[in-house]
């Protein structure tokens, strides 16, 4: 995360690191199991048998209960369409609760979906007791209820209540919506656009802003709207059995954004990490970014992919298990890198919301490898060692061999003669190769003797660049001879070939000034390669 930061810190107007998408299941804990709801009908409402029309009447008049409260209120309450994104949908009605600064319900969906209930169901033989039923835990399809509200502390949130026994609820909350909250309480100025904060009057506010979201917070945030909006129990009821409400984590995402000052750079970073993520993120490096181990007996997926999620928006994903790691760039001004979750045990965490610092300190190391692994993708001193390796002298047994330097004419014709040979099945000899040579860049036996071609060999041969056909003095590439070839016969081809026979025919005068763009860039580059050459030649 250092090394990122250092590298790109002249492009970067800040970066903060903050929960974005919390998931949270809410179980009650005195009806979570068949048997104490046969506890709860008989002993604490007194009915004698826990019947089908027993539980449907409490469904009932739960969504009686839901009808009049949107009634009442004057809230809209409307079937879910397919097709159609509820946040989308609800967006106006949210808009206009923020317009008149009110807090509270704005919106009211219902749908039809898959849920945890219970069946009840006859004993095939008759028992002592006539009123025994017998109830199992079974998913079925039927109506759940979700509340759209503004809270102060939580800003826009949902919940969903199902409407059959054991009533479970859901709730769907988002960090950025808590840290706006707070900047604004602070009177802190920002900007912030969707899910992201562009610009802030102080980033050390927006950051401790974020750390400041608790399981306490959001308990008791919770607990306000599940009494207000979910099910209703008498005073006996709740007296008689526990109907407080457990919060598990299903689902997390936490992310690390970095706001860039233009939006330039971006693109291209991205662009260059999936190319080397896809490369270079192999299974040993995402278990280190991970802290885990690969072992034969790994359960799940282990794969880097780049979705294209619409038209010119991709995003790249490094899958672990149950939980990926995914980046991509958003409204051409940041680039954020997320890690999500929906399964905690994965990082040997528990899903209890009394662990979610746990869960924020585990998830801040993860993502921050990860920033550093594609810092050392992105610097180009790690990206290509090779040429600083061949550059630098070698010292086999006793003999030593000298660095062979990219700007060397005579290596460079060397190499692109050698890369030409393969047709020779046994290699060239000293001879055949220095007389190739001459011939084809028209040299004279003075300007390149036999005794330098020689010489120019054994360098090679030094650095594992060539070898020897066998016992005879025949040579050929090797495999590292031939990626090497390739790389200074490429960089000297593509890019110091256009730039020497470009549109001026002149070495560039500083005092000159140029009459163009091209001709300006044309100016800086050959100055940039000048620099590299005296780097290399240094070396």
């Amino acid at each position: 995360m250092d090394l990122f930061t250092k590298l790109f810190g002249d492009l970067l107007v800040f970066v903060y690191h903050c929960f974005d998408r919390i998931v949270i299941h809410g179980y009650l804990s005195g009806l979570s199991r068949p048997e104490q709801v046969v506890h709860f009908f008989r002993q604490v409402v007194g009915v004698p048998a826990v019947s089908k029309e027993v539980l449907s009447g409490r469904t009932a008049d739960y969504q009686n209960w839901v009808e009049a409260f949107a009634r009442n209120h004057g809230l809209a309450i409307e079937w879910a369409e397919k097709g159609v994104r509820k946040e989308d949908h609800v967006l106006p009605w949210l808009r206009r609760m923020t317009r008149t600064d009110r807090y509270g319900v704005y919106f009211i969906f219902k749908s039809m979906e898959q849920g945890s209930t219970f069946r009840v169901s006859v004993p095939k033989y008759p028992t002592q007791d006539p009123n025994h039923r017998i109830l199992a835990n079974q998913r079925s399809r039927f109506t759940h209820h979700y509340f759209y509200i503004r809270d102060e502390v939580l800003g826009p949130m949902v919940m969903r209540v199902a409407s059959f026994f054991p009533f479970q609820t859901t709730y769907y909350l988002n960090g950025h919506s808590f840290i706006e909250r707070e900047l604004t309480r602070a009177q802190i100025g920002f900007r912030k656009s969707d899910n992201a904060f562009l610009a802030v009057d102080d980033v050390a506010a927006l950051q401790a802003a974020a750390d400041r979201l608790s399981p306490d917070i959001i308990r008791k945030r919770l607990d306000y709207w599940t009494l207000i909006l979910g099910p209703k129990f008498s005073a006996k009821e709740r007296k008689a059995i526990n109907l407080s409400r457990f919060y598990a984590i299903t689902q997390v995402e936490y992310c690390r954004n970095f706001i860039f000052k233009r939006h330039f750079p971006i693109h291209k970073l991205f662009e260059r990490s999936c190319e080397l993520g896809l490369w270079r993120l192999t299974a040993d490096k995402m278990a280190a970014i991970f802290g885990t181990r690969v072992s034969r007996r790994h359960r799940g997926k282990l794969a880097t992919v780049i979705d294209r999620i619409e038209h010119g928006h991709h995003v790249y994903r490094a899958y672990f298990k149950n939980a990926f790691l995914k980046q991509y760039e958003k409204f051409s001004t940041f680039l954020r890198n997320e890690l999500c979750s929906n399964n905690l045990t994965d990082f040997g965490l528990r899903k209890g919301l009394d662990h979610l610092d746990a869960v924020r300190y585990t998830f801040q190391t993860i993502t921050g490898r990860f920033a550093g692994f594609q810092a050392q993708w992105l610097n180009v001193h790690t990206d290509f060692p090779l040429l600083q390796r061949i550059a630098l002298p070698i010292t086999i047994g006793a003999v030593r061999y000298p660095g062979i330097k990219i700007h060397d004419p005579r290596v460079i014709r060397l190499l692109e003669v050698l890369l030409h040979g393969g047709t020779h099945v046994g290699g060239w000899t000293a001879k055949q190769i220095h007389q190739t040579v001459l011939t084809t860049f028209q040299l004279s036996d003075r300007t390149y003797g036999l005794n330098q071609l020689r010489y120019d060999l054994r360098k090679l041969k030094g650095h594992a660049l060539i070898e020897r056909d066998g016992s005879r003095y025949a040579y050929r590439l090797t495999s590292k001879g031939v990626q090497v070839a390739l790389l200074f016969l490429f960089f000297h081809k593509r890019l110091c070939g256009p730039l020497t026979n470009s549109r001026f025919h002149h070495r560039p005068d500083p005092q000159h000034r140029p009459h163009s763009r091209l001709e300006a860039a044309y100016h800086r580059a050959d100055k940039a390669i000048e620099h590299v050459v005296q780097l290399l030649a240094a070396a």
